[in-house]
């Protein structure tokens, strides 16, 4: 694992000094693989944040969701979790293709707790996870690189209230995105999903999804 601090994190510990503290914690919680306890949070989750660096250095963070246990420990340096289908940007897939770097944030906002993991991702179309995710694009494998927890004072406790439709099941078809109804996005739409904004509820305007997203409907 490379040195976890640089000169810039230890010039502000100085300044603030907690390079004591900052050395305690490295020593006594970052590790380079994902241990039994870790893992059994990780695939306990339903969703995680996931930051990337784009083309021009800027980083990026996306949040990331589908049922428990989607993203998989394959081993203890190993993590592996599907893309499914979204914007059509591209943007956290292409962001790894052009710098594999990630950093992943998993958080329980029940207890609450939270664990960070940084490391090297890459994506394939044709992992063999792909038969076990349904409507998967590709399976992202990220090599740890370091895991450890992170402070949880000023985690606020929320209680999840429903798990998306827009999840991906085996059994059931998955609900056309609100947004891909809206009438001014029909063109620009990818060939497989013409078409189906009728036979989902019909044509909308933006006020309308804005509209829909602003009351917390399901439809959005």
């Amino acid at each position: 694992m490379a040195s976890f601090y640089g000169e810039q994190h230890r010039s502000l510990q100085d300044e603030f000094d907690s390079r004591r503290l900052a050395d305690l914690l490295e020593a006594g919680f970052v590790v380079g693989e994902v241990d039994d306890a870790a893992k059994a949070f990780i695939e306990s989750k339903d969703m995680f944040f996931l930051s990337t660096i784009d083309q021009n250095g800027n980083p990026t963070v996306s949040y990331k969701g589908g049922d428990i246990g989607f993203v998989r420990v394959v081993d203890n340096k190993t993590i592996a979790f599907p893309f499914y289908d979204g914007n059509g940007m591209f943007y956290s897939w292409g962001n790894i293709v052009g710098n594999a770097k990630v950093g992943m944030l998993f958080i329980d906002f029940e207890k609450p707790y939270r664990l960070r993991v940084q490391g090297t991702a890459k994506v394939d179309m044709n992992d063999e996870l792909m038969m076990e995710y349904v409507e998967a694009q590709g399976i992202v494998r990220v090599t740890v690189d370091s895991v450890w927890p992170n402070c949880t004072r000023y985690i606020h406790r929320y209680e999840k209230v429903k798990t998306s439709r827009y999840v991906p099941q085996k059994a059931g078809e998955t609900p056309l995105a609100g947004w891909k109804r809206i009438d001014i996005v029909q063109e620009a739409l990818p060939e497989k999903d013409q078409g189906r904004a009728e036979q989902a509820g019909g044509l909308i305007g933006v006020e309308d999804w804005f509209g829909k997203v602003a009351e917390g409907s399901e439809e959005a």
